[in-house]
């Protein structure tokens, strides 16, 4: 009876509330990708928004709660005065798929009392010593996606890495992501080797036969490796490396089995239902760059029902709180470390067709939650602007 009244009192108090809430997406100049199955499109990321959106009013119709979302695509140079516009025109709640530069101007720039949710930059600073108070982190950090890749390796047995990396300071980070987690889980990295971007053509009627003469060679007498773990963020050379290594060995990171936040071939735990509401509504499969704007406005959406209140300062502290959690279609409700606003959540295996497993692995314990086995630590983290974490 308590409860039923406390739903009801929420739902009047909502009565005629508007959620108004923004995605901007910085869209930054790069080279067309390897493959032609993954070619932008126009839609990335806000299809997931719109998704979201349709998601929140579907609970909202029932508590007054309109929820509506501007989708904004600019690029680097035009971010800010993008950003400043919807801080003009009153926006308070704001999706952000950019890189790390942009999203720290904003927030710096952010008026008091504005959230912002980070959909994209996966820089371990931003959850350390650069992490801001008005900035919540749906996008995992780098050591969380390769902290769930080396709890499988170890899983397996595959303790022996043969690792390579790109020449852009992005592909360096990666590749010093992959060195923390091996010391973390007891791997060794046997080697080390650098692939550096030598600006050539990319693809071409003849690249496998270039590919097939270069990658054995570059990969040639390398030290004995169970794995060869691809760091390339900036998808330069890691596709070209399975079946083609000097030795043969499986290909791990950025190739072969890759760790991912979302896939369009995940299934489990009624994911089958969610890619058929996106291919519906988009025309295509889900990225990762859609799921990530879909579960940002999601955190929104559950918390205003939650507390019955659009006040991003309400939204920010339910969200932070011990009584979130959100149903995300991998296995366990997802929710937040208070200490650096960063969101727990499972790390989905994939080798393109299927999922192979998800992180975390069993085994892998912790005195809080095992989806804390994956990324910084509150001990580790160096973030003080959420009162919780340690220099």
């Amino acid at each position: 009876m308590g409860a039923a009244l406390a739903v009801l009192l929420g739902a009047q108090a909502a009565a005629g509330q508007e959620v108004a809430a923004a995605v901007i997406r910085v869209d930054y100049p790069s080279l067309l990708p390897i493959s032609r199955l993954d070619l932008p499109t126009e839609d990335l990321g806000f299809a997931g928004a719109e998704l979201a959106t349709q998601d929140n009013l579907t609970t909202g119709q029932f508590l007054g709660q309109d929820y509506v979302t501007q989708t904004v695509a600019v690029p680097p140079e035009e971010a800010q005065a993008a950003f400043d516009r919807l801080v003009a025109e009153g926006t308070r709640i704001v999706v952000v798929q950019a890189r790390r530069e942009e999203l720290l101007a904003f927030a710096d720039a952010a008026p008091e009392g504005m959230l912002l949710l980070n959909a994209r930059a996966t820089d371990e600073a931003l959850r350390s010593e650069e992490c801001r108070a008005n900035v919540l982190h749906v996008a995992p950090s780098d050591r969380m996606m390769t902290d769930a890749l080396a709890q499988f390796l170890i899983w397996k047995r595959w303790g022996d890495w043969f690792l390579i990396h790109g020449s852009h300071p992005e592909d360096r980070a990666l590749a010093e992501a992959y060195e923390a987690s091996a010391e973390k889980f007891g791997a060794r990295i046997r080697e080390t080797r650098e692939f550096a971007d030598t600006g050539g053509a990319r693809v071409a009627d003849t690249g496998h036969v270039l590919v097939q003469r270069q990658i054995p060679v570059f990969t040639q007498d390398a030290r004995r490796h169970d794995v060869v773990v691809a760091a390339d963020a900036s998808d330069v050379f890691a596709p070209y490396l399975p079946f083609q290594t000097w030795d043969a060995a499986p290909v791990v990171g950025a190739a072969g089995l890759r760790p991912v936040t979302w896939h369009a071939a995940h299934e489990a735990w009624g994911a089958t239902q969610m890619q058929n509401r996106f291919e519906e509504l988009a025309g295509r499969p889900m990225r990762e760059e859609d799921y990530l704007a879909w579960l940002a406005l999601r955190v929104v959406g559950e918390s205003v029902t939650r507390t019955g209140s659009a006040d991003p300062q309400a939204i920010r502290n339910y969200a932070l709180g011990p009584d979130f959690e959100l149903a995300a279609f991998k296995g366990q409700p997802v929710t937040f470390r208070d200490w650096n606003g960063q969101l727990r959540q499972p790390v989905l295996l994939t080798d393109g067709r299927i999922t192979v497993s998800v992180s975390p692995q069993d085994g892998f314990l912790h005195e809080v939650s095992p989806l804390d086995t994956l990324g910084l630590d509150r001990p580790e983290s160096r973030c003080t602007a959420f009162g919780g974490g340690q220099e």
